[in-house]
């Protein structure tokens, strides 16, 4: 997938600003809710925090306090060095955190979750439990989706193809995986939700 993630990089944040090949698709109320996103973020207390999978770091901004981002595509980095420059960054595996334990107060990450099959999220959640003391993810909502999961076709502006594995949650369902927590955001198109470890 890191071949995916290098390639989509300089157009990633296409998907958030409806540009691009997102530029004709029907959104009722995304631009509202995404700025409700921005605000949930940013009101979640300054901390050591490790975002996982930041990205282009187009969420990553939006963090106070201490900011480790982390992604295993240099070239994402590249892109968050430049939106998000407050933040510290580590190219480095999500699943072999390279970090100490109790590192972080926090670990965030935003639609990186919902693209795990069950072995990956057990490995992830044991390393975000190893390395910080809660874990808040940003994810996509089920109210518009027809599915729980499915694998979804990624088109790029070059016009290749990618095939994702992709999941859409419930706020509730997706606190209940993680143990508890929280329920920061419950809109049409994200949820948010704050949990312990």
């Amino acid at each position: 997938m890191r071949e995916y993630y290098d390639s989509r990089a300089p157009e990633y944040d296409d998907w958030y600003l409806g540009r691009g090949l997102f530029a004709e698709r029907d959104r009722p109320r995304w631009n509202a809710e995404l700025e409700r996103l921005f605000a949930v973020i940013a009101d979640l207390p300054p901390g050591r925090t490790l975002d996982v999978a930041c990205g282009t770091g187009f969420l990553t901004r939006h963090l106070h306090g201490d900011v480790v981002g982390l992604d295993q595509s240099e070239r994402m980095l590249e892109e968050a060095r430049r939106q998000a420059p407050h933040a510290t960054y580590v190219q480095g595996d999500a699943f072999a955190l390279p970090f100490a334990n109790d590192m972080f107060d926090r670990i965030f990450t935003g639609h990186f979750y919902g693209h795990l099959q069950p072995d990956e999220r057990e490995q992830f959640l044991a390393e975000a439990r190893r390395v910080a003391r809660e874990l808040v993810v940003v994810d996509a909502s089920r109210a518009h989706s027809d599915v729980d999961e499915h694998m979804s076709q990624r088109i790029l502006n070059d016009g290749s193809t990618w095939e994702v594995f992709k999941r859409y949650f419930r706020a509730a369902d997706l606190a209940n995986e993680l143990g508890g927590g929280n329920i920061l955001l419950e809109g049409e198109w994200f949820v948010v939700v704050r949990a312990p470890l």
